[in-house]
């Protein structure tokens, strides 16, 4: 298996709680992280329909007559077994006694909040990151970062050799079957493809409910509901604006981005590196590259991201502030472009005097070949950024 960064987090939680809960976007190593992270622990996949099934018919007897320690795959299938587990560690008040994990965050969500709040230990496993997958060697070159940023981070991807259309064709198929039509009207199936590529469409943009609904034809209720549905299964995640600067008036509307960026040039129909190279969205997916993998970092050191964007009423605009780390914030502007220019970093000075961020915080990320000192930021190539 290709080794995980979070590996050494869903331990330590292991080490404080009861119960630790994986949860992620289906195929990004669930169950594999968590049966090599825990290999003296016994495994039950509720994707069996017999195991399903006894879960189901005797929950008391499922859990008591198993190991303490015991890993339970697709545990949202068996939404009872969430009071046993509460029950027998209760009783045992030991720590690290269960793992859960499943593809249906919300239905697993649901019942740890319902019977586990305060012995559960969450952690999010999303898709490879690019240090993850170049550290394994598995990255073209020279440009691995160009590589990365049109294939993504679907560990299946790199295991099996598999051409992307094949993949995120099927990947689609699978997750609006067994993960969204249970919440959609059986007509809607074919409309909420459509809603899931305007998405992409607007991949970096502010959202705009109104125009995203209209362009679906569904209610701008309905788009509301639609997204909370891409949230929780993490397709996609919001940038919140930073408005904590008094003094200006700030843009108070998110950005919508994608946790995986090869599933995002699936959806707009590149399928090739010439492709997303000539594409009039480069701009936009290398934005959602940088913006995405910073977020993974954070995630996979156990840290929840604090991440912004800048906007204030006069347009003036950056495109990430990183305050995961309050007392050394980041300033970055993202770039697309192989050449850098002064101007990109117009903004980071004024704005980083405003919010007090440190010179040597100010960064301008680019498709440069190398990182270097500029005038006014330093400069860093995509491949430094992302192996950070």
């Amino acid at each position: 298996m290709i080794p995980r960064d979070l590996t050494s987090h869903v331990q330590r939680l292991a080490s404080w709680f009861p119960v630790v809960s994986v949860t992620g976007p289906r195929q990004s190593g669930k169950s594999t992280i968590v049966k090599h992270a825990f290999p003296e622990y016994a495994y039950v996949n509720l994707e069996d329909p017999q195991l399903r099934k006894a879960a189901n018919d005797d929950p008391v007897g499922f859990i008591r007559n198993r190991p303490e320690h015991l890993i339970v795959d697709e545990a949202q299938y068996a939404s009872d077994l969430f009071s046993m587990i509460q029950v027998v560690s209760d009783e045992r008040g030991t720590r690290g006694q269960y793992v859960l994990s499943g593809s249906q965050n919300f239905l697993l969500l649901k019942n740890i909040s319902q019977s586990l709040a305060g012995r559960v230990g969450l952690v999010r496993l999303l898709p490879l990151s690019f240090k993850e997958v170049s550290s394994a060697a598995l990255l073209g070159s020279p440009n691995p970062a160009d590589d990365f940023m049109l294939r993504g981070g679907y560990p299946r991807l790199y295991s099996s050799g598999m051409p992307l259309e094949l993949f995120f064709s099927s990947y689609l198929s699978t997750y609006v079957e067994r993960d969204v039509a249970g919440y959609l009207d059986v007509r809607n199936v074919t409309t909420f493809h459509k809603f899931l590529r305007l998405c992409a469409l607007n991949a970096g943009n502010l959202m705009n409910y109104a125009k995203l609904a209209n362009d679906t034809d569904i209610s701008a209720r309905t788009a509301k509901s639609w997204l909370s549905i891409l949230e929780s299964s993490y397709v996609t995640f919001e940038l919140m604006p930073y408005y904590a600067n008094e003094g200006k008036r700030m843009i108070k509307t998110p950005k919508i981005f994608f946790y995986d960026t090869g599933l995002l040039c699936y959806l707009l129909g590149i399928t090739s590196k010439e492709q997303l190279l000539l594409s009039p969205h480069l701009g936009a997916i290398f934005e959602n590259l940088i913006i995405s993998e910073t977020l993974k970092r954070h995630c996979n050191r156990g840290e929840e991201p604090q991440l912004f964007f800048y906007r204030d009423d006069r347009k003036v605009e950056v495109d990430l502030l990183d305050y995961t780390d309050s007392t050394h914030p980041e300033i970055v502007e993202i770039k697309s472009g192989q050449t850098y220019r002064d101007a990109f970093a117009r903004h980071l000075n004024s704005i980083g005097e405003d919010l007090g961020i440190a010179v040597d915080h100010r960064f301008v990320v680019a498709r440069v070949e190398s990182s270097f000192q500029a005038k006014d930021a330093q400069v860093c190539s995509a491949a430094d950024w992302l192996a950070r």
